[in-house]
């Protein structure tokens, strides 16, 4: 029905439209699997809340765009929901915060969501005539999309750096590829370049970490290949060497070597020489330790 939620005159953009609020509505829940570990804790132990602030003013942005453009309900329908999960995950985290990352994430807030916001519209509204209105607010959306796209370069320079895809949320890259997908050709079927061109650049850099992933999914901490060299024995004959294991941590985690009732932190290096089915542990930048019981590598909380 022409002028309705789904408007059918146009079946093509309808449909990327539906597509493109199935798919944001799982991107925007793929955070509870966190807010479920931080409720369990009590804690938000080292999460950051600018992720959420940013993505409620992103919502708060389209949804002032949808409103002033007229004829995207689409877009207003998941942006809404987008802003009303947001100040969910705000509030939990608020909750579960402690006092410095409480205040931080209210700073972060109050200088986006509030002030950024209300002078975004403060501008669109007076500085600009209503002909240029939804030209320049749509500007400032394609720019602050296109940021908030080009964010993952951090990642990717990570996974590079460390060849670990430890830190690379893979599931939720193939979710915004489609995402992207889908509302790209919303933007290409009404002719709305401010929803097109962002999700370009999504799309791109969601497929690169997706690239990174296949490339480095396999451990870095490979075992290194045995070394044998002739020397004599007891017997004159050749005596093979121990085979050598190198266990390459990657950054940002912690090594934890539990020798009886005493565990040894900050472990960066340990090698693990077996010879006659006996196991030596050499460890380095820690004190050393015989015939250790347990060897943990647990990663560090996300900074």
């Amino acid at each position: 029905m022409a002028g309705g939620l789904f408007d059918m005159s146009h079946p093509a953009s309808a449909l990327a439209g539906i597509a493109g609020n199935i798919v944001s509505f799982f991107v925007f829940l793929a955070p509870m699997a966190t807010f479920l570990q931080i409720y369990r804790k009590k804690t938000t132990g080292g999460f950051s809340s600018v992720p959420y602030v940013v993505a409620l003013f992103s919502c708060s942005l389209l949804i002032f765009y949808a409103l002033l453009k007229t004829k995207s309900p689409l877009l207003l329908t998941i942006n809404s929901f987008g802003c009303c999960i947001e100040t969910v995950y705000i509030i939990a985290y608020l909750v579960y915060a402690p006092p410095r990352a409480r205040l931080r994430t209210l700073a972060y807030f109050f200088v986006l969501d509030v002030a950024a916001f209300g002078l975004v519209l403060v501008v669109t509204m007076y500085a600009f005539a209503p002909a240029h209105r939804v030209k320049f607010l749509g500007s400032v959306c394609l720019a602050f999309s296109m940021a908030v796209f080009v964010a993952p370069l951090s990642i990717i320079v990570k996974v590079i750096k460390t060849k670990s895809v430890e830190f690379l949320p893979v599931g939720l890259s193939f979710c915004l590829v489609l995402s992207a997908v889908a509302w790209f050709c919303y933007g290409l079927f009404t002719k709305d370049p401010f929803v097109m061109y962002p999700n370009v650049g999504g799309f791109f850099f969601s497929c690169v970490q997706i690239g990174l992933y296949c490339w480095y999914r396999k451990p870095s901490n490979a075992v290194l290949p045995t070394t044998t060299a002739d020397a004599g024995n007891g017997n004159g004959g050749a005596a093979e060497q121990p085979q050598v294991q190198v266990i390459e941590l990657p950054a940002h985690s912690v090594a934890i070597l539990s020798v009886g009732p005493v565990p040894i932190l900050g472990v960066h290096k340990i090698e693990v020489m077996a010879a006659e089915q006996q196991t030596v542990i050499d460890v380095k930048d820690a004190a050393e330790a015989d015939q250790p019981e347990v060897i943990e590598i647990v990663p560090a909380p996300a900074v």
